[in-house]
């Protein structure tokens, strides 16, 4: 296992305070505030440790409330909901300096067979030959701060490998669609928990940026603000990230200063194994328009 992914497995796990009550560590990942996905991934530890271990998670429904302070250890309060027969739920707020800063819902299942179909995985460039992140972020080099360029070229968990790669400098107006080869850098335990947690954290990356892209507009152009105001998940069979994923992500519309985006998750062999929407803040200043 990577030295990078062993923190961010560190960080995933949480101390138990007492009943129903855990605290998680900070990391600025170099925002000036917490992450999303860090809050996702520990608040799904977090309710998961209520819950049976013959009921694992498959949805998540998430308001991001307030900016987290990356100094700050993360309270995580859970309620439990109901244990039904075949699904258990949970509540669970993130709080800060006694303020929430976060709050989900989610649900978990006993195993069952049922029905099944799914839409095809895109025909799509696989991720040999594809640079990663570190590497597009380093072909800028020049163009954007060094402060920015240290942020970006800085060793990551996951490897994520975007195929047609845009100029977030020079942005084109274009279809509001990505695809992101995702996989963690170093070998993941054999927990299926563990992997659903960082696909949580790993979801958070690329996702609202997808729908700036028909203005021609991205995250570094001057006067745009971007935060995720929700995020919801669901996870349709086990996950693997110690392969490639495909995260294929489209944005249906955007309105109202704000982006809505969803995306599937297929693993190398085409299977659908896990979705997620999110709607964010998009808003660039009138002085920038």
């Amino acid at each position: 296992m990577s030295n990078i992914l062993d923190s961010l497995l560190s960080l995933l796990s949480l101390e138990q305070l007492d009943d129903n009550l855990f605290r998680g560590q900070p990391h600025d990942i170099g925002f000036g505030h917490l992450f999303g996905g860090h809050v996702m991934g520990q608040a799904l530890n977090a309710a998961k440790q209520t819950v049976s271990n013959a009921r694992s998670s498959h949805s998540l429904h998430a308001y991001f409330l307030r900016a987290g302070d990356p100094k700050k250890s993360i309270i995580y309060q859970v309620e439990n909901l109901r244990d039904g027969g075949s699904f258990s739920a949970r509540s669970v707020h993130a709080i800060q300096s006694g303020r929430p800063i976060f709050m989900m819902t989610c649900s978990f299942q006993s195993q069952e067979s049922g029905l099944e179909h799914q839409i095809s995985m895109p025909n799509v460039s696989g991720p040999e030959g594809v640079l990663n992140h570190q590497e597009l972020a380093k072909s800028l080099a020049g163009s954007i701060p060094q402060s920015l360029l240290s942020t970006f070229t800085k060793p990551s968990p996951f490897e994520m490998r975007v195929v047609d790669p845009l100029n977030p400098i020079n942005p084109e107006k274009s279809a509001p669609t990505k695809q992101v080869w995702i996989r963690a850098n170093g070998q993941v335990p054999d927990d299926p928990r563990v992997h659903k947690y960082l696909l949580a954290y790993a979801s958070d990356f690329n996702f609202l940026v997808t729908a700036a892209q028909p203005h021609g507009v991205s995250f570094l152009t001057p006067g745009m603000k971007m935060a995720t105001i929700d995020h919801s998940m669901w996870f349709h069979h086990e996950i693997n990230m110690n392969d490639w994923i495909l995260f294929n992500i489209e944005s249906p519309s955007s309105s109202g200063g704000r982006g809505f985006v969803k995306g599937h998750f297929y693993d190398s062999n085409g299977k659908l194994v896990a979705s997620a929407t999110q709607e964010g803040l998009m808003r660039i200043s009138e002085k920038h328009k």
